[in-house]
């Protein structure tokens, strides 16, 4: 038996320049620097932060998971957690599920999608401030354009703002209306990487719409709704922005969410920095929390 002996220069996998292997991390290096200064060290900071008591920024007294105790046995701060998972499921579910539905309506379409993607997707681009101040004129008891309208057509006032479950239900429509445009978007890509062909063998299997729907669109779809549901449970969990300037968190603290709590513990008076970085240190694990339970879920769905 012969043997052919190979150079082994010829073994050896032939390997880039150092050059041309520094290069990508070249590219990264100044998004990684402001992301790391901006993001890594602030969230570092607050952890950090939520281990002492101070009232001015600049003195600072340990008190180790004091913080954590105080804010664990503040009643404002269970009614406020109440609030925020109430606000978040309902945001998670309805933004989802009807993002789902634009997405597969639109793609049925055969003209004017573009048309239609745009329009679902402006409120998207417009600030979030302006989304609240906007709506918070629309919703007026009085003389909003909502009741206006409802007037006109025989349904009296409703309170959207003064009523504490109404007040709820405007926030959580509003934040719909601001963010369905972006999941619809993503979960439009997914349906357009649908093989055509499984639908065209369904329906000559004589599949009716709803059983290719099910039966298709729903699994095929499935990576998307994963991204779609982190998405918007992250933002439902932080959503502060467009609440604070459409009901001030009122009534009565009916629409005050987590970050409100964050906030007014840590700009306004008393100040509490302390108790302002324990509760972004909860908010983040919670958030963590359920991102890592929708990873697991999604895997061992396509596992199986």
């Amino acid at each position: 038996m012969t043997t052919v002996a190979i150079p082994l220069a010829l073994n050896r996998r032939k390997r880039a320049p150092w050059g041309l292997r520094l290069a990508p991390y070249l590219f990264l290096f100044p998004n990684m620097l402001i992301f790391g200064m901006f993001t890594v060290w602030p969230a570092l900071n607050g952890f950090n932060m939520s281990l002492y008591a101070s009232s001015n920024g600049r003195t600072f007294k340990a008190v180790g998971l004091g913080n954590y105790t105080t804010i664990l046995s503040d009643a404002q701060f269970w009614s406020v957690a109440r609030n925020t998972v109430v606000y978040a499921v309902a945001f998670v579910v309805l933004s989802t599920a009807l993002g789902i539905g634009l997405a597969v309506l639109i793609e049925a379409q055969k003209r004017f999608k573009v048309f239609f993607r745009s329009v679902f997707f402006i409120p998207v681009l417009i600030s979030p401030v302006v989304v609240g101040l906007v709506w918070g004129w629309m919703l007026e008891r009085k003389s909003g354009a909502v009741n206006t309208w409802l007037s006109w057509i025989g349904i009296g006032e409703v309170p959207w703002l003064v009523d504490n479950t109404w007040a709820m239900i405007s926030i959580v429509a509003v934040g719909i209306w601001m963010q369905v445009g972006f999941y619809m978007l993503i979960l439009l890509a997914g349906l357009q990487a649908i093989d055509p062909t499984l639908y065209e063998a369904a329906r000559m299997d004589g599949a009716s719409a709803w059983t290719q729907f099910r039966s298709i669109t729903l699994p095929m779809l499935q990576p998307s709704i994963v991204v779609v549901v982190v998405l918007a449970t992250i933002h439902g969990f932080q959503s502060f922005d467009f609440i604070y300037t459409l009901t001030g968190g009122g009534p009565v603290g009916a629409t005050m969410l987590i970050v409100q709590y964050i906030y007014e513990n840590g700009f306004q008076s008393p100040i509490r920095y302390g108790i302002a970085s324990a509760g972004g240190v909860l908010l983040f694990l919670v958030v963590f929390v359920i991102t890592i339970i929708n990873w697991l879920i999604s895997r061992k769905r396509e596992a199986v």
